[in-house]
């Protein structure tokens, strides 16, 4: 459901109000995993939730483990990421509107869809299921109306409901059959196109909906990263030194990630982080700043770094509480290295006080949609100025606040070209090839990450989120 179509939950009676405005009406036993995923989406729906934030709860309350677990998850974060997709089909199976069905009963119709379309479900089941689940959530009336529109679903495989839904090469057809909302799309070709990669938005939009790799960080200092590999069953990341990839588990019950000297972190987190220490050799003594800090992770791996090289990070973070994720990400950091302010980064600090300065600004996330299953529904194109403006506002001051030849690592989590390219051409600031830095890192040659002088990694490229990074400086 897009953001103007989100519901309040309603409140009073057994049920959602079904079809035929009836609650539920029992059914058969439920199915734990079934009943979590719904949990999760009704979340997200009614009380504007993120998945990956209330599902490890929904889980755990639930009593769910090992593939039980990661059948609720997927099905949950499957079904609302191809949201689109799945309304259309049921708009054709129902001959009708999908936002005119219940909205329990829809829920109940994505997870049915998922699991037949996308899932190793067999028919049957995802039907029977189904229709349990209406039924318990909305009447029996509705589960009759599932029934039938389950059945017409599993008539048809995959490809051929894509062929009748999504026909095309338009930009609304590639909305639909990726799901994905048009806006969105256009914005994705609009960067791919400027980063040197015009037609390829249909292997990115088919990536923002294959799952993110767990990844971890072995911070510098406090990690060796093929210990830590050997220890996790896990493998050595592609790119950044200090990832490893893991095959599946919980990552919060490694000692190392429980002990604060390793840490999930996208490999691209990790790379555009590494690259403001990799810009030039490290004088002991810097002053660092990390004007956006929450939550943490990028804190944390230039604090590790900075504590090798006898430099000294600010973290500033504008709420309480994600202050305290910051002060908790930095644990492990020795003593004094990392200093957390609760602060206004638009008023921090002194002119000329910092000798490097990290700026992950707020943004879209647009390019973290593998991660974050309802983000592509959260934003619409209204919200782009605002973050924009906020975007050089933070630049303009971060610009004050670094020292002459200080350098400074602009980043976003979106590749949208309103929030990289034209926010960086807009600062007197000097920019410097952010490619060389990145090489420095990955050990690889400058040739490797695109055109310059940025380096904007791309989730189908590199198997990263959609970070971009900018390295600019301050002359001297």
């Amino acid at each position: 459901m897009s953001k103007k179509q989100r519901p309040r939950k309603p409140t009073g009676g057994a049920g959602r109000g079904g079809v035929h405005g009836k609650g539920g009406s029992g059914g058969g036993r439920p199915s734990p995993a079934r009943e979590a995923a719904f949990t999760c989406i009704e979340s997200v729906v009614y009380d504007s939730a993120y998945a990956n934030l209330v599902m490890p709860d929904i889980v755990a309350k639930a009593g769910l483990d090992g593939r039980d677990a990661g059948f609720a998850t997927e099905l949950a974060y499957g079904a609302l990421r191809m949201e689109r997709l799945y309304d259309a089909i049921i708009a054709s199976a129902a001959r009708r509107p999908a936002e005119s069905v219940d909205n329990s009963v829809r829920i109940c119709l994505w997870l049915g869809i998922h699991q037949a379309l996308a899932m190793r479900v067999p028919a049957h089941a995802a039907v029977s299921e189904t229709v349990d689940q209406t039924r318990r959530h909305a009447g029996a009336g509705a589960a009759k109306f599932a029934n039938a529109i389950m059945r017409r679903v599993t008539e048809k495989e995959r490809d051929a409901w894509l062929a009748t839904v999504a026909a095309g090469t338009s930009r609304e057809a590639m909305g639909v059959r990726h799901s994905h909302p048009d806006w969105v799309v256009a914005e994705l070709e609009r960067a791919l196109e400027l980063d040197g990669r015009a037609g390829q938005i249909e292997q990115l939009l088919a990536s923002d909906n294959e799952p993110a790799k767990v990844t971890l960080v072995a911070r510098p200092g406090l990690a060796d990263r093929d210990a830590l590999a050997a220890e996790v069953d896990g493998t050595p990341g592609e790119h950044s030194p200090w990832a490893v990839t893991l095959a599946g588990g919980r990552p919060g019950a490694i000692a190392a990630v429980s002990d604060g000297m390793a840490a999930v972190q996208d490999e691209g987190s990790q790379i555009v982080a590494g690259a403001l220490a990799a810009a030039r050799d490290i004088v002991p003594g810097e002053r660092w700043l990390d004007m956006c800090s929450g939550p943490g992770g990028k804190a944390a791996l230039l604090g590790a770094i900075a504590a090798e090289n006898g430099g000294f990070l600010d973290a500033l973070e504008l709420h309480r509480h994600r202050a305290d994720l910051v002060r908790r990400s930095v644990r492990a950091i020795p003593d004094g290295v990392v200093t957390v302010h609760e602060a206004d980064a638009t008023r921090w600090g002194d002119e000329g006080t910092y000798d490097r300065i990290v700026l992950d600004a707020p943004c879209t996330g647009l390019g973290a949609l593998r991660r974050r299953p309802e983000a592509r529904w959260r934003r619409e194109p209204a919200d782009v100025p605002d973050l924009v403006a906020l975007q050089r506002d933070l630049l303009a001051r971060a610009a004050t606040l670094l020292a002459p030849g200080g350098v400074l690592a602009y980043i976003t989590c979106s590749p949208v070209v309103e929030e990289t390219r034209e926010v960086v051409a807009g600062s007197d600031l000097v920019t410097l090839d952010a490619r060389k830095a990145v090489a420095a890192v990955t050990g690889t040659g400058p040739e490797a990450w695109g055109k310059g002088p940025h380096v904007q990694l791309w989730p189908h490229v590199h198997g990263t989120d959609a970070m971009f990074l900018a390295l600019l400086e301050r002359p001297a």
